[in-house]
């Protein structure tokens, strides 16, 4: 669990290429970033991910638009989802769009947020 404001928590969807926890763990290497393959979480279920998620205050980043359903996932009940929309969905354009967001956005406004991030914006709800 994250000891300090600057050290976020991440769990990667298995949705989301593997070269990109490399990536984030390279350029944030005070944060705690985590794949769902890593942890050997492959075809559990969104419940059981969000459920590990939040036990960890760890901000899930996915493909899934299940995540971003606020009926199932409510703004204020979850630590952060950051939903990729990019199409299409290589290693280089979910890196370009994760990129945009972390160097756009401060941290502090991911915590707790719902992220959309397509290829030409980035929306971002808050409670």
């Amino acid at each position: 669990m994250p000891d300090t404001p600057s050290q976020l928590c991440f769990l990667l969807d298995q949705n989301i290429p593997m070269a990109i926890s490399a990536w984030m763990k390279s350029e944030y290497p005070h944060w705690i970033i985590q794949h769902v393959n890593d942890l050997e979480f492959q075809g559990k279920s969104d419940s059981f991910l969000y459920k590990w998620a939040q036990e960890r205050c760890a901000i899930v980043i996915t493909y899934d638009e299940d995540f971003a359903d606020a009926r199932m996932y409510p703004l204020g009940k979850h630590h952060g989802v950051i939903r990729l929309r990019v199409w299409p969905t290589t290693t280089e354009n979910t890196q370009e769009a994760l990129r945009r967001l972390l160097t756009q956005v401060h941290e502090t406004d991911i915590i707790n947020s719902l992220i959309i991030i397509d290829n030409n914006k980035i929306r971002i709800r808050k409670l």
